[in-house]
């Protein structure tokens, strides 16, 4: 359980440093963090399996590379449903996806 909230912790503190030092990607403050961390969860446990299930062709005809563009749709899902968080485009939010999700893999490594 203490690890769970470590990673929770660690996770929204990630996101309200990337998001004020990316470009595109703008966050009100370290609540908001937290809100959008649960948002993303949300989105990435019921949303995600949906649409990598719709995508699949592309995603095996893109060797992959579309489940990149998966995920900047649920951060621009995030973007529509939270007021605190904002990415300008869908540029932004496909390098925001990205360094989070690399940024979380090491977290992940190191705390587990």
């Amino acid at each position: 359980m203490v690890g769970f909230i470590l990673k929770f912790l660690l996770t929204a503190i990630i996101t309200y440093v990337l998001a004020n030092f990316l470009p595109g990607a703008h966050i009100a403050g370290f609540s908001d963090a937290i809100l959008l961390v649960i948002v993303l969860a949300v989105l990435n446990a019921v949303l995600k399996p949906i649409l990598k299930l719709l995508g699949f062709p592309i995603t095996v005809l893109t060797l992959g590379l579309f489940l990149l563009v998966i995920n900047a749709a649920i951060v621009m899902i995030a973007d529509a449903l939270l007021a605190g968080f904002s990415v300008d485009n869908f540029l932004y939010a496909l390098l925001f996806s990205v360094v989070l999700s690399v940024v979380t893999s090491i977290v992940d490594m190191v705390v587990d």
